[in-house]
């Protein structure tokens, strides 16, 4: 093999290594970027006086709904599981059966949201499910597991007293929650230039 086609060869290996490492720093730091967002928001949420205990704006889980694009579905289950923990650390609810409803409630919301990510919004010029449907599928998705845990683990058939407004103020959070989404995607210069994974 002539000289030249080895170090052609060799500098191509080195220049696909290089790339794939300054892939791979670029999405640990949009990782990074959207923890620290969700940890931002939940100090936020928990500082805003709320009417009941359980009753949640459901801030930190915006991060979570705007991911779903800009990261894969393995570094958006790790998002969920950071929020999670920080949220129990923040309000100090780590060990408690807060932080079960916490931890149920934000995986339903994300299996909810992914769902119909997934099915109805990722590869499509025209996506049948805006961020305002998915918010609202979340919220709904977070209250519903809520309303299990409470049911089947703490308060019994006491928990159906509850499902009206737990369920009416999750509709309404999902939706001004996603209609903040869908106005920050549209004139967001800085979301944009992140690349959307395919």
């Amino acid at each position: 093999m002539p000289l030249y086609m080895s170090f052609s060869e060799d500098y191509t290996k080195g220049m696909d290594l290089e790339s794939s490492k300054q892939k791979r720093d670029e999405d640990r730091f949009r990782l990074l970027f959207f923890s620290a967002l969700c940890l931002f928001l939940s100090m936020v949420e928990y500082a805003i006086p709320k009417p009941l205990p359980f009753l949640r704006l459901g801030l930190a889980n915006l991060p979570i709904l705007l991911a779903f694009s800009k990261l894969r579905l393995k570094e958006v289950t790790l998002l969920v599981m950071i929020k999670t923990l920080v949220q129990g650390l923040i309000s100090g609810t780590l060990f408690s059966y807060v932080f079960l409803f916490s931890a149920a409630g934000s995986s339903a919301a994300a299996v909810a949201m992914g769902i119909l990510y997934y099915c109805c919004v990722r590869n499509r010029k025209r996506p049948l499910v805006s961020l305002v449907g998915m918010s609202v599928a979340g919220a709904l998705g977070n209250n519903g597991a809520q309303l299990l845990v409470a049911r089947y683990l703490i308060f019994g058939t006491a928990a159906r007293y509850i499902a009206p407004v737990l369920l009416c103020s999750g509709l309404v959070t999902g939706l001004l929650l996603g209609l903040f989404a869908q106005k920050f995607n549209s004139i967001s210069r800085w979301y944009k230039s992140l690349e959307d994974v395919v």
